[in-house]
């Protein structure tokens, strides 16, 4: 059994598929799925998700970076708003992307330190998207380390130093496509990084692994991934799916 960390499966880019897309992950042997949110915008599309999938499909509710604007505050609200109504399985996935737009980063700051604050209220993992902003993220864990901040450092693509970085303050690095790249670079140290560290991901339909790099990602090619780290551990398919699935378990508490 595989269980894909992160996959936005309520995504757009699935509308003229959906069910035969899940069926094709169901069938790869992926049995869990556990949803970011982006914003406001997506959460009936997450609830609906849910719902057609119960078993399945496990939310998490928060503020992505790049929808960090202006009326930060207003979509914070609406954040917590859904936490009082309903339970969830992480805060995430929040951080900082300085990709797109280094204009909003104090905002960005703000915004992920006010959500970790609420993690803590609710005794829940984060899961962090960082992009281009190594540095600023670890200053914000720095601020708020403690053994009740946890969570899952989301697609890391960074050094092994920042690897290790990320692990002291209590994350797992979420492996996903990247890692079959030829110039992804993380295949290179990840044996270094003890497995019970890692937990595997699409972020479909994003970041699709090789053979299908630059198509549409779906949660079924979570098997490449897997094979990918099968081979780079030198363990069986069978064991990196045991040991990553595990993990997640003692991330989401389910």
């Amino acid at each position: 059994m595989l269980t894909d960390t992160h996959t936005h499966l309520y995504s757009d880019a699935f509308a003229s598929d959906r069910p035969k897309m899940m069926q094709r992950a169901f069938d790869a042997g992926i049995k869990r799925f556990f949803i970011p949110a982006i914003d406001s915008g997506y959460t009936e599309a997450m609830y609906a998700l849910e719902k057609e999938y119960p078993d399945r499909v496990f939310l998490m509710m928060g503020l992505h970076p790049t929808s960090v604007k202006e009326n930060f505050k207003e979509e914070l609200a609406h954040v917590e708003e859904q936490f009082k109504k309903r339970n969830f399985y992480a805060v995430g996935e929040i951080g900082i992307d300085l990709y797109w737009d280094t204009s909003t980063l104090e905002f960005q700051k703000q915004a992920f330190k006010w959500q970790i604050q609420l993690a803590k209220k609710y005794k829940l993992p984060i899961v962090i998207h960082c992009r281009d902003a190594f540095d600023e993220i670890f200053e914000v864990l720095e601020t708020e380390k403690s053994d009740d901040l946890f969570g899952i450092f989301h697609c890391f693509t960074g050094t092994y130093e920042q690897a290790v970085k990320a692990i002291s303050y209590n994350m797992k690095l979420g492996i996903g496509g990247v890692v079959t790249f030829k110039n992804g670079k993380i295949d290179k140290f990840l044996n270094e990084i003890p497995l019970k560290h890692i937990v595997l991901e699409t972020d479909s339909p994003y970041l699709a692994p090789a053979p299908f790099r630059g198509k549409r990602n779906e949660s079924s090619y979570l098997a490449f991934v897997c094979k990918k780290l099968s081979e780079i551990y030198g363990v069986s398919e069978e064991e990196i799916a045991q040991i990553t699935t595990q993990n997640s378990k003692a991330v989401f508490k389910i």
